[in-house]
């Protein structure tokens, strides 16, 4: 570990065999490819037993946090770039982190925007054009919080920057897909808002959904995105609204 230059890049699998070998193929510059796949069924724990170039761990999902806190103990560089099998390394920024991971004045950890892909073509607005999250880092520096379970906290202890070129991020596959991504995060968000004791009110059940579609679709533009651009803030906000529905069956268990 801490060899000048030297990248691992860190990626967790789940029935992305439609997305993987670009994913891969992005990434063939660095000098470690770490994948922990979460036993899919449709073929990518196959394609990734197969390829040389790729170091595969198959281990159960629990939770995105440590999912990822796992993937990245096994990392053999200080400098990793954990992204999803969703996303996409340009050429350009394949140029940038090179750069920036050899760079003496290196920060410690890098936020990278990403341009939303709805299916081929790029989202522009609907509360996607700010996206940013960090990808870059040292795992020194470094950890995965288990504040959130998910859309991880990732804990610095060191110095942030921004790198300029924006990575491509495939989120949208289809309706169904999309779907069910949204209800399953809403799902995971209610055992996190659960666990910190956080009740359920009507008054959320309803208004927390409404004012995410009002800002996404109004505020942020979503309108500009056209038929696009109502399809994701409609998703988006029922995963909001699922969210509390499910914490309403999480407290009635109790």
């Amino acid at each position: 570990m801490n060899q000048p230059g030297k990248l691992s890049t860190v990626i967790i699998t789940y029935n992305e065999i439609n997305y993987i070998k670009d994913c891969i193929d992005s990434v063939r510059f660095a000098d470690e490819i770490i994948v922990v796949d979460s036993f899919s069924t449709d073929g990518t724990w196959e394609y990734l037993e197969n390829d040389p170039q790729i170091t595969a761990v198959q281990h159960p999902f629990e939770n995105f946090t440590k999912q990822k806190s796992y993937a990245l103990s096994l990392a053999n560089h200080d400098w990793v770039y954990f992204f999803d099998a969703d996303e996409r390394i340009t050429p350009a920024l394949q140029q940038e982190i090179i750069a920036t991971i050899n760079h003496p004045e290196a920060k410690d950890a890098y936020w990278n925007y990403r341009s939303f892909m709805f299916k081929d073509k790029r989202l522009y607005f609907s509360g996607w054009q700010t996206d940013k999250v960090y990808r870059l880092f040292k795992k020194s520096k470094c950890e995965f919080t288990d504040e959130r379970i998910v859309h991880e906290t990732l804990k610095i202890n060191g110095t942030e920057g921004k790198l300029k070129e924006k990575l491509i991020h495939y989120s949208y596959k289809n309706y169904e897909d999309y779907k069910s991504k949204m209800l399953k995060y809403g799902r995971l968000r209610a055992k996190e808002t659960h666990q910190k004791g956080k009740k359920w009110t009507i008054i959320h059940q309803y208004a927390r959904p409404m004012w995410k579609f009002f800002n996404h679709y109004i505020l942020r533009l979503g309108i500009l995105d056209g038929r696009k651009g109502i399809t994701i803030c409609y998703l988006n906000t029922l995963g909001v609204y699922e969210r509390y529905c499910e914490l309403r069956r999480l407290e009635s268990r109790n």
